[in-house]
């Protein structure tokens, strides 16, 4: 009885994730609160589909990028990125070794933190065979602080006097998610808005060359590099939509059901985080990733203001 209950669940709620209800944090929770009341049986089943859905949805988000845009994107707000993502994926090695944090899960949050949140750590987990286990905890730390500069962030651009060019920038390099940089911008202002998208996109196309990178820095002896298949595809997707070789609706549609089907991945993530397994990562991911968070957002915040 008890199965069917948690089946039952299980599924009501992707497919409340699937009708949009939910946001990414909201996901991620409510799969991490499933896995505190009811022990799945089809683990197995989860783990793939994650690994599935996350490239499924890191494609389809390609959909929505433009070559134009990041080649139009201002010089301040070029600069401000490659800056910010060299500096803190710097610092994100050197942290990792001196916590001593697993190479994987340090690299994971690191370019989480970076760049772009998920799909970062959706693009990067496949290319340094990464385990369920890790990608959890990776997105657990990382999404909790996108959750948290949802509602922060406007506060202290307020509170900071930021106009809404500066405010837009800020979001787009200080905040990892991309629902989390929209969110926060879309209630300062329409050109934090548009700014704030341009420069994420721009941020987003870091993932290629952080993924060819990580190839080569986690590479197994002997192996053959190979730059998988969903870079490839996600780097044809952005071109498909620069060069309108697709109709606006069909890419719009795309970009729409892919995003859906990276919140019903969260929620997956979610259900396999557990109590146990939190305290066994202890306190040094979280620092980690709250020591890169404050100092993206400290780094490019100056970089802005002065």
């Amino acid at each position: 009885m008890k199965q069917v209950v948690s089946l039952s669940i299980f599924i009501g709620i992707i497919i409340i994730a699937l009708f949009g209800f939910i946001n990414s944090p909201t996901a991620l929770l409510l799969g991490f609160i499933f896995s505190l009341f009811f022990k799945s049986s089809f683990d197995k089943l989860i783990h793939n589909s994650i690994q599935i859905l996350l490239k499924i949805s890191i494609i389809g988000l390609g959909f929505g990028m433009y070559l134009k845009d990041t080649i139009e994107t201002s010089s301040d707000g070029l600069g401000l990125t490659f800056f910010s993502i060299l500096f803190t994926v710097g610092l994100g090695f050197l942290l990792t070794r001196l916590l001593k944090i697993d190479k994987n899960l340090g690299h994971l949050i690191t370019s989480g933190t970076s760049i772009c949140g998920g799909s970062a750590i959706a693009a990067i987990s496949p290319v340094i065979r990464a385990n369920s286990k890790t990608i959890s905890v990776a997105l657990g730390v990382v999404f909790t602080l996108n959750a948290i500069a949802l509602f922060v962030f406007p506060l202290l651009g307020h509170l900071l006097n930021l106009n809404q060019h500066q405010f837009g920038l800020w979001c787009a390099i200080a905040i990892h998610d991309t629902s989390s940089v929209v969110g926060a911008a879309l209630g300062y202002g329409d050109e934090a808005l548009r700014i704030a998208t341009t420069v994420k996109l721009s941020r987003t196309l870091w993932i290629v060359p952080l993924s060819v990178i990580s190839m080569f820095i986690f590479k197994t002896k002997g192996e053959r590099i190979k730059i998988p298949y969903f870079i490839l595809l996600f780097i044809i997707a952005i071109t498909i939509n620069s060069y309108n070789f697709l109709p606006e609706i069909a890419t719009q549609s795309i970009v729409t059901i892919s995003k859906k089907l990276l919140i019903v991945t969260l929620f997956l993530v979610g259900s396999t985080i557990s109590i146990k397994d939190l305290i066994s990562t202890g306190y040094k991911p979280i620092l980690l990733a709250f020591s890169l968070w404050v100092f993206i957002a400290i780094f490019s915040l100056i970089y802005i203001t002065f």
